[in-house]
């Protein structure tokens, strides 16, 4: 009799736990590197060739005002995982591979609190948020490690960690990345898994693809940015090859969803698809993000004491937005639009809430959750928008900025005097710059934005002189 009842408890609570578990989708995180919204065929691009991004979209929401908090790898990707700003951080700039430091191991991270409660959670792909042994990413939440610690691997034959030592593998890095994805989706089919796929692609280097990734732009007349003296050349040869890059991305995503269908996982998970940060290749005359350096046929003298003459740091909504997909069956409508600001900041709460991972109240969130937002529920939604970026690599900046539906401000603080000042309502590409204007409007809305600002500064302890020592 007592045997009995052991078995009956023990039977009890093995369905207590599937059904709990059922309840929980499997998530799938999957993030590129440097890639921009306007690199896609859902956002419009004609040149892009995405039809797996495309069919996803179709699936799921696009989030159309989705940004990151800072335009640049390391501070995004620490943000994305501590749901904390860059400045909280120390971590302003990317991570050199001769630097030491990088996300505290003693700071909370979704992953980490997933694993808590239960997920087996793993990451296949870039880290880059501290190459030290104590911030290795099985010391911050993950189960499962594939990839490479710093910032940049070779696209073709790459050096990389597994099983906690160095290899050397063959074939594409992101053929490599999405068969090591793919391992941990079948191992793990039987019980609740977060996975963060996080591609280097399309970072530079761009090439080599595989065949077909590059053939459907060989040969096709590209669309190109307009902007003064932009070196149309040089753009039109970096955009074809970064284009090809995000079809080799493209392919990949397609592996894994199709994967997924044949394991009869579509329905119990939740896909993410987003990005570090955005990335110009023209606009505005530049290359690259927060970091950018001009692309023109000549370069404008120096003119901030910090800022080096070839650099153009900037806050962007070019570096700043995401191509943000959620698809989450039975959950976020199909084909639906989401238009409401949110930032990388929001999946530390967003997952914890969907994955039913307890968050401490002493733990610090800076984000909030969008699980109401992509079920559609009616919310007083705040759409402003705070982000920040001390580079330090090359330049010197402390750019501090607040973005509302109709204005945004950027001040940089190591740079005394500079700053830019945009009405999005009438000038969403950013193209005239209205910080000196006298215009009522544009001296109303830099008035009171940068009021904002300083009150977001001072409610995360960030001062002028901490932003510019940092």
């Amino acid at each position: 009799m007592q045997l009995f009842s052991i078995r009956f408890v023990l039977l009890a609570f093995l369905l207590s736990t599937q059904s709990a578990f059922a309840n929980r989708p499997n998530i799938l995180f999957i993030c590129t590197d440097d890639q921009a919204p306007w690199g896609a065929g859902f956002t419009g691009n004609k040149d892009a060739h995405t039809p797996n991004l495309d069919k996803l979209r179709s699936e799921g929401a696009w989030l159309t005002n989705s940004f990151t908090v800072t335009p640049v790898c390391s501070p995004s990707r620490a943000a994305l995982l501590s749901s904390r700003y860059p400045s909280e951080l120390g971590i302003n700039d990317w991570i050199r591979p001769d630097e030491k430091h990088g996300l505290d191991p003693a700071l909370p991270t979704w992953p980490l609190l997933l694993q808590q409660a239960g997920y087996q959670t793993g990451l296949v792909g870039k880290w880059h948020v501290g190459h030290t042994p104590e911030r290795h990413p099985t010391k911050l939440g993950y189960g499962y490690f594939m990839g490479l610690l710093t910032g940049g691997v070779s696209t073709k034959d790459p050096q990389l960690e597994k099983d906690g030592k160095s290899q050397k593998f063959s074939g594409l890095t992101e053929d490599i990345f999405t068969d090591h994805a793919l391992e941990f989706i079948r191992s793990n089919r039987s019980r609740p898994f977060a996975l963060s796929l996080h591609y280097r692609a399309p970072h530079t280097a761009y090439l080599p693809v595989s065949e077909d990734d590059a053939a459907h732009l060989r040969d096709k007349k590209l669309t190109l940015p307009n902007y003064p003296d932009l070196d149309e050349k040089k753009v039109e040869n970096n955009m074809r090859a970064y284009l090809s890059s995000i079809a080799c991305v493209d392919r990949n995503v397609g592996r894994v969803l199709s994967v997924l269908d044949k394991l009869e996982l579509t329905h119990n998970t939740l896909v993410i698809f987003t990005s570090d940060h955005g990335y110009n290749l023209g606009h505005h005359g530049i290359w690259h993000k927060g970091n950018a350096i001009w692309m023109l046929t000549r370069t404008p003298e120096k003119t901030w004491p910090n800022i080096q003459p070839n650099q153009r740091p900037n806050m962007f909504d070019t570096s700043l937005k995401l191509p943000t997909i959620v698809r989450w069956p039975g959950v976020v409508k199909p084909g639906s639009t989401i238009d409401r600001t949110v930032t990388n900041l929001d999946w530390f709460p967003t997952l914890c809430e969907i994955g039913q991972a307890k968050i401490h109240p002493t733990i610090i969130v800076r984000g909030r959750s969008i699980a109401s937002l992509l079920k559609a529920e009616e919310l007083n939604w705040d759409d402003s928008f705070y982000g920040e970026y001390n580079m330090r690599n090359g330049s010197k900046t402390a750019m501090r900025c607040y973005r509302t539906r109709d204005w945004k401000l950027m001040i940089d603080f190591a740079n005394p005097g500079r700053g830019e000042l945009y009405n999005l309502k009438n000038d969403p590409d950013e193209t005239h710059d209205l910080f000196t204007s006298n215009q009522e409007a544009a001296k109303k809305a830099r008035t009171e934005l940068e009021a904002m600002l300083r009150e977001k500064m001072r409610q995360l302890g960030d001062t002028e002189e901490k932003a510019t020592s940092n």
